[in-house]
């Protein structure tokens, strides 16, 4: 697969205009330590419910 000249450099472009990709109201810590909770409270929830072992 090859781009064109034309598509590369609208691309290139296209990268250099965005900065960081970060939303300012996004907590990496608050983001990753909710997931974290979801995940052990999945987990938690599932091993309550297989009461066969």
């Amino acid at each position: 697969m090859s781009l064109s000249s034309g598509t590369a450099a609208s691309l290139v472009m296209l990268a250099e205009g965005v900065e960081g990709g970060n939303h300012e109201s996004l907590n990496p810590l608050l983001t990753g330590g909710g997931a974290l909770f979801a995940l052990l409270l999945l987990l938690w929830i599932t091993t309550r419910f297989n009461r066969d072992r």
